[in-house]
């Protein structure tokens, strides 16, 4: 009755929820029966609709109960060939996967749901990301926070024991509460950073596989791959998931990300048909049948207990780190100094209370009285130690990499390693491709040319020519076209050329793709690849049993490979010297008008070669007949001329490395601005990869410099120029899409993949991926990177101004034996809180066109440049004189007590901090006023940090030991902080060396 019911059940849809009621060894019977059920189900179906044979049940679906994943799992994990023939082959297994071999699966939702429901997903799950807790331990490590806890337990333990709890706690309180905030700040921008680091990584492995599904050719990410797909994977293709070769050409499987063999492997559909998920397919193109997805896959077993480190530390962030512990040396010995010199003073007795009396009097002290004022010295001391310590700068660099990071990929820039952030600032040189970078990559076939005539109407071409033409086309493809219904509009897919030239062949020619499939058997292909820069396939016609060679490819190549060509009317002619050279100027006019240029050439097997196999296995590649050539247009992208024009403003020397021949490439050169119109094909600035390649080592070095355009390139000559580039000092970024393109993208100091048309394999040599493939994107990469590093220079600038004023001051009031004006939380105001507002104000900032007109960033000049340092000194030495001034006769110049004065002195030390965050605007440049009006955000962080100081001012005076001042006060306090802007414009004509200051310690 099972049987019954199962068989009733198929002439429609399978309905879910129908009972597995078939036991194990009934399992293997049922899956040798598949066959006749799904004839069965074929004739079922021819019922009427409004007449059912059946009644739909709610019960459980048996669908795919003749297999299982455990056992789809071990026929490819073992590679086990007599499992797999015990089963009945790949086809066997795809009719248990009720998938057509030609068809693939049906591809509705409820089919989908299905599969997912039994095979599970291709997707795996990740060890869980750090998370926030781990984060606020990590900051609590930190050597500064250290410290700074230890001063608010001395301050609460000393406040307490003087001035009682209900008083005693506000001091030693208020850094408690003032460094948990730092710490919450740093835990969540650190937690944030983390997050976008791990969403940008899953965008990167969210990549497009093409399936056939219900018939029709169709692209999905790979995370929609189901088990029972039909995949079709070529040359330099991820394998998306396990399963096993079902058509196509044999492959050549590079397995060395799961079996570590760097030999390639070969796949084909008798002695090893096994594919897993994560290889990269090295050679030849085929279909394969879907077994395993997600956790089930080898690749997925494997990266279930792979966890991704994304706190990978920049450059810049190490130089930063090294530059904060040498100025935290500094301060330690300072501090000792301070220690040393307090300790003196009080033991000798150089030291007064409150009340004017000598606080140590011998044996006559008190214990008590004497362990107060040791704590009140070691507080000094720890204080100048916070001083001197450029904390905020770690949290501030880290807000300006994610925000920067979060911007590129607004800008179709998606940054891969972190590091390539800042080093897209120090570029000296992109090597750029053509096709889709420089181009819109939509090709469109605008000229056809029969040996030495150009052809207008293709009516006039003779049967037979007409039939070789679309032979080449149709046969000699990665590509395929696709009507879902007649009438519907016709989907072409491949490469961009592939489907120009099949959209002409079929819109133009009326060829039809499948009939012409049909007539003949497929014996040998010979893939593209950019070595060669061409593909051939051998044919057997089913008509008259001949067989016959096609080959396609770069016009000159093939031109190379003819001894005889086809004339307008269809007669073959041979070709001679005079006649050879005709067609090479019309292969070189096609290319000055900026056109590709593709051959097509043929040749037919004598028959008496037959039996020994030529055109078997390895294709005829002499004496063939040139067919004809087609022209085909790849318009130069909107705007990229003035994205060339400005990186070359910029300083960056712009190189184009193309598989177009030198005419081609020089034209689309001189249309982007790469050259200039009077730069002619006799001068050193075009040159072909041979030729480049074949100059000795000194040539090459010489040479390189003056090369702006590279024509018919191979990826070796890509990696060579990349060496030589390198060598000569420059900092080079190269672009690339192909397999082959993975040792330059890896060799440059910056890969930048492309998103559309770039390989897996070379999505993950590279530091960035174009999502765009536009090179305008790729200037906007180079404007963020110089951005970022300005910031984080001027980050600098402003923190060690307030830093080394603060040291200065505290350090002399130690020793002149005055109370310190900045104590632990008003440290923490001006130097942590107050730099942090300062870091979003500065990473907010858009690319101006100031960094573009700058020389790209050196990799070896100092963090801190001179003009840095001219202007730190400066700005530091004006707020030390205030300070002074305040400090020393503040009383007398207000008329103020001494806790308004030491108000007086923060009030200015900030508001000093507020203007010179407008000097800090341009490092160099005296009119620091320029588009800031523009920058709501940057006025919204003074806004806030000026509200802030009144509240600490006004309202927070026991927390903060401040006292209220009154409106003149204010008025002095904005005047004496507005000094800072002509004190920065006088600062600024001063005029500063070369040499490094830091060098003149050396001496």
């Amino acid at each position: 009755m099972s049987n019954i019911l199962h068989l009733n059940l198929n002439c429609k849809e399978p309905i879910p929820d129908v009972p597995t009621i078939l036991s194990k060894p009934n399992q293997r019977w049922h899956f040798a029966l598949h066959p006749l059920l799904n004839e069965k189900k074929k004739k079922s179906s021819k019922l009427p609709v409004n007449t059912p044979s059946f009644v739909a049940l709610n019960v459980k679906s048996d669908a795919f109960s003749s297999i299982d994943q455990t056992s789809l799992t071990a026929i490819v994990k073992e590679k086990n060939l007599d499992l797999l023939l015990e089963f009945g082959g790949v086809e066997s297994v795809a009719h248990a996967l009720e998938t057509d071999v030609k068809n693939g699966i049906r591809g509705s939702v409820h089919d989908i749901a299905l599969r997912q429901e039994v095979f599970g997903s291709n997707t795996y799950q990740r060890p869980p990301a750090k998370s926030l807790f781990l984060f606020a331990v990590q900051a609590f490590k930190d050597l500064t926070i250290l410290i700074l806890l230890l001063c608010a337990t001395l301050s609460l333990g000393s406040g307490i024991k003087e001035h009682g709890l209900k008083e005693g706690w506000y001091d030693g309180g208020s850094i408690f509460v003032a460094v948990l905030l730092i710490i919450s700040v740093s835990t969540v921008s650190n937690f944030r950073h983390n997050r976008l680091l791990e969403k940008l990584s899953k965008v990167s492995n969210n990549i497009k596989v093409d399936v056939v599904r219900n018939g029709r050719r169709q692209q999905i990410s790979i995370f929609e791959i189901v088990v029972g797909d039909v995949v079709c994977i070529k040359i330099s293709d991820q394998v998306p998931a396990d399963g096993l070769f079902l058509d196509g050409h044999p492959l050549q499987v590079d397995e060395s990300s799961t079996t570590g063999e760097s030999d390639h492997v070969e796949v084909n559909s008798s002695q090893n048909p096994f594919l897993f998920s994560g290889t990269k397919v090295a050679d030849g193109s085929a279909q394969m049948l879907v077994t395993s997805v997600g956790v089930n896959t080898t690749w997925g077993q494997m990266m279930h207990t792979i966890s991704r480190d994304t706190n990978d530390q920049t450059p810049l962030q190490a130089r930063l780190k090294k530059l904060t512990s040498s100025i935290g040396k500094v301060g330690l010995a300072v501090a000792f100094l301070v220690l040393v010199v307090s300790l003196v003073r009080y033991f000798s007795g150089n030291t007064e209370d409150e009340n004017g009396n000598q606080e140590f009097n011998g044996s006559n002290t008190k214990a008590v009285d004497m362990v107060n004022s040791m704590v009140r010295i070691i507080a000094a001391a720890v204080t100048i130690v916070v001083v001197a310590m450029p904390e905020g700068l770690s949290l501030a660099v880290t807000l300006i990499l994610a925000y920067s990071m979060k911007r590129m990929m607004a800008d179709q820039a998606m940054v891969r390693k972190l590091p390539a952030c800042e080093t897209m600032g120090s570029v000296t040189t992109i090597c750029t491709d053509k096709t889709g970078t420089l181009t819109l990559n939509q090709m469109k076939v605008t000229k056809f040319c029969l040996g030495q005539e150009p052809i207008e109407a293709f009516s006039s071409i003779s049967t037979n020519l007409l039939n070789l033409i679309q032979q080449g086309a149709a046969l000699n493809t990665s590509g395929s076209v696709y009507r879902a219904t007649s009438g519907s509009k016709l989907e072409f897919s491949g490469s961009p050329t592939e489907k120009a030239i099949l959209s002409w062949a079929v819109l133009e020619l009326d060829m039809d793709m499948e009939i012409l499939k049909q007539t003949c058997t497929i014996l040998h292909v010979e893939a593209f690849n950019s070595e060669k820069k061409r593909s051939g396939v051998s044919m057997r016609s089913k008509a008259d049993n001949t067989i016959h060679v096609h080959w396609k490819g770069a016009a000159e190549m093939i031109l190379a490979m003819c001894s005889r060509y086809y004339d307008a009317s269809g007669s073959m002619k041979d070709m001679d010297d005079d006649e050879r050279m005709i067609i090479e100027q019309i292969i070189q006019g096609m290319a000055a008008s900026s056109l590709r240029c593709i051959a097509f050439a043929h040749i037919q097997i004598p028959e008496e070669e037959h039996e020994i196999g030529i055109g078997l296995q390895k294709l005829k590649e002499d004496n063939l007949t040139l067919i004809g050539l087609v022209g085909i247009k790849d318009p130069c992208r909107p705007g990229v001329r003035k994205a060339v024009e400005d990186c070359q403003c910029a300083g960056v020397n712009v190189k184009m490395i193309t598989g177009d021949n030198a005419f081609t490439a020089r034209a689309i050169a001189t249309e982007c601005g790469i050259l200039k119109p009077d730069q002619g094909m006799t001068s050193e600035a075009v040159v072909e990869g041979e030729v480049f390649r074949n100059y000795t080592l000194e040539e090459r070095m010489e040479k390189v410099d003056k090369i702006h355009v590279m024509a018919r390139s191979s990826p070796f000559d890509k990696l060579l120029m990349v060496q030589c580039l390198k060598q000569k000092g420059h900092v080079v970024a190269v672009t690339g899409d192909g397999t082959n393109d993975a040792p330059a993208l890896k060799e440059a100091h910056i890969g930048l993949s492309m998103g559309i048309q770039g390989t897996e394999v070379a999505k993950e040599s590279s530091d960035i991926i174009i999502l765009d493939d536009n090179f305008t994107s790729v200037a906007t990469g180079l404007r963020w990177g110089r951005c970022v590093h300005n910031s984080i220079q001027k980050l600098i600038q402003l923190q060690l101004t307030m830093n080394v004023a603060a040291l200065v001051i505290n350090a002399v009031a130690v020793v002149s034996a005055r109370e310190v004006p900045f104590t632990v939380l008003k440290l923490l105001w001006v130097s942590l809180i107050l730099d942090t507002l300062c870091a979003l104000t500065l990473a907010s900032g858009q690319p101006t066109k100031d960094v573009m007109e700058e020389p790209p960033v050196s990799q070896t000049q100092p963090l801190i440049t001179n003009i840095m340092w001219r202007n730190i000194l400066g700005q530091a030495l004006y707020q030390i004189v205030v300070a002074f001034t305040l400090q020393f006769s503040g009383e007398s110049i207000f008329d103020v007590n001494e806790r308004v004065k030491d108000t007086l002195i923060l009030n200015t030390s900030v508001l000093c901090q507020v203007f010179n965050q407008v000097n800090a605007r341009k490092l160099e440049k005296k009119n620091v006023f320029g588009g800031m009006h523009k920058n709501k955000l940057f006025w919204g962080m003074i806004g806030i940090t000026i509200i802030l100081e009144v509240v600490v001012v006004e309202f927070l005076k026991k927390l903060a030991d401040t006292q209220r001042l009154s409106w003149a006060q204010w008025g002095a306090c904005m005047g004496m902080a507005a000094l800072s802007w002509p004190v920065g414009w006088v600062v600024k004509c001063i005029p500063v060396s070369d040499k490094p200051f830091l060098s003149y310690l050396n001496w």
